[in-house]
């Protein structure tokens, strides 16, 4: 009796679940939700998987892992009501043979733990204590963290390489190579993805980095963190030849601060021999930081890491 009551109890947890989540609508493709994806690393979370139309497990497909996933597909379900209009592009580009067989896997941040989910920290690692303490105190100041700064972003790359990446793998066709596997965000999320093709330079073949957050807090001034990035990167980028790596930002809003800080980024890539056939920094003048801003570009980053 006890064991069919607590049957029911966790059927009952799962329905109220999958009652809570927005129904997402999309415009092609179809959509497979896992409600909660355990993690031994990192909080649990929702991940979704969007298959082309014509999906078919006889063929092998590419995979791009995105952050924010919950801001990838219906403006209906997000906080802003904005979204990526991922299904679209995609769709477009698919239908026009002009990117290889896609998967997309759209991670969802974990809301507050996002800022040390998506922060580098091998980069943080190297700032002095003094630097460490001006990030804590500004962060807490615009109510991002509650105490201590402490980057898990470590963790998180574990998880999508241990955890996330070989469930997919194993479930859906994919191709499993570092040629055929790339990471993308946007913001804070372009960090990450940054750091992802640092960090597992044989998982990722390539990142898209949109609109980077490269200030890592939100201060311009006297702020170690960019330099802390440019010489990560200087240490650690893949060699030239193997790995993409795309940059993008806007003009406007938050994008406004990022265009010195990327010119840093742009004599790094410069140093580490990287070429246009698998470089690419664009400045979209007018464009702020904003989903329907990253939406109206999308296919530039996607043709340039999925070009078949």
């Amino acid at each position: 009796m006890k064991k069919t009551i607590y049957i029911l109890f966790i059927l009952f947890l799962s329905i109220s679940k999958l009652l809570a989540q927005p129904i997402v609508t999309l415009e092609s493709g179809s959509l497979h939700r896992i409600l909660t994806f355990e993690s031994k690393y990192i909080g649990a979370r929702v991940i979704d998987i969007w298959l082309p139309a014509d999906y078919d497990r006889k063929k092998e497909y590419a995979t791009l892992y995105m952050h924010d996933g919950q801001m990838l597909f219906d403006a209906k379900t997000t906080w802003n009501k904005q979204e990526w209009g991922v299904d679209e592009v995609m769709n477009h580009l698919l239908t026009n043979q002009k990117i290889k067989n896609t998967i997309v896997i759209g991670i969802w941040n974990n809301s507050e733990k996002r800022h040390p989910e998506f922060f580098p920290n091998k980069p943080y690692q190297s700032l002095n204590e003094q630097d460490k303490k001006i990030v804590t105190d500004e962060l807490i100041s615009i109510g991002r963290i509650k105490t201590t700064f402490r980057p898990t972003s470590d963790l998180y790359l574990k998880f999508m390489v241990e955890e996330l990446k070989p469930h997919i793998d194993k479930t859906f066709a994919t191709n499993p190579s570092k040629e055929f596997t790339f990471t993308m965000g946007s913001s804070m999320g372009g960090l990450i993805a940054m750091y992802a093709v640092c960090e597992y330079p044989e998982v990722f073949g390539g990142a898209a980095c949109m609109s980077t957050h490269w200030v890592g807090t939100f201060s311009p001034e006297n702020n170690p963190i960019p330099k802390a990035f440019a010489d990560y990167m200087r240490a650690n980028l893949p060699a030239a030849k193997t790995h993409k790596m795309y940059f993008d930002h806007g003009t406007l809003t938050l994008d406004a601060l990022y265009g010195p800080f990327q010119k840093e980024i742009d004599a790094v890539m410069k140093e580490k021999g990287y070429d246009e056939t698998l470089w690419k920094t664009q400045v979209f003048d007018g464009a702020e930081h904003t989903e329907q801003d990253w939406f109206k570009r999308l296919d530039v980053p996607l043709l340039f890491l999925l070009g078949s």
